[in-house]
């Protein structure tokens, strides 16, 4: 953690984060944003939700009592409500501020608060609502033989060759081709 200098201000530190490399246009939208906020400092970042996010994890090291952190939209600076909630607790016993800038929230207040609670349990909720949909349209897929799923990545004649021309039993097929046994055996079937 750094320590206030002589003559340096509280710090208004930014978080962007977009998740692919192709979605260049809403990082610089959300630095954009950042900057218009009175960022004096931006980390920024291009991983998924559940990456690892160095800059993240080096912008929670560098803040300290005063600051405040500002993000765009909550699902930039978290990955779940049980993330936001560790992170927020995180941020208040360091007396760090954190602002939603679409949302209007600030966390210093009670109301703030109350309503980041709220609102990041309903996008979990959204979040979990897709997910069921997407396996019910895997398995109406899968009845209509259209899913094909991912390709195999594992070279099943090469795991019957070994089996077969080398005699080779499935623990020693797995540790030549540094797969897992069970692998072999499901794919020797």
């Amino acid at each position: 953690m750094r320590h206030l200098g002589e003559g340096e201000k509280m710090a208004v530190i930014g978080y962007a984060r977009t998740s692919t490399i192709e979605q260049v246009a809403g990082f610089e939208k959300q630095i954009e944003i950042l900057n218009g906020a009175g960022a004096n400092r931006i980390y920024k970042e291009q991983t998924s939700a559940v990456g690892k996010r160095p800059q993240f994890d080096k912008m929670l090291d560098y803040v300290r009592e005063g600051d405040t952190i500002i993000i765009t939209k909550l699902d930039r600076g978290f990955r779940s409500v049980k993330d936001m909630c560790t992170t927020v607790d995180f941020l208040e016993e360091k007396g760090v501020k954190l602002q939603v800038l679409d949302m209007n929230l600030d966390t210093s207040t009670p109301t703030g608060r109350l309503m980041l609670n709220l609102l990041a349990s309903i996008g979990e909720f959204e979040r979990n609502i897709m997910k069921e949909r997407q396996k019910v349209g895997i398995a109406k897929a899968k009845a209509e033989k259209k899913y094909t799923g991912r390709k195999q990545s594992i070279d099943v004649s090469e795991i019957k060759r070994l089996r077969n021309e080398e005699g080779l039993n499935p623990t020693q097929i797995a540790k030549k081709m540094g797969i897992g046994r069970a692998s072999v055996y499901r794919l020797l079937k």
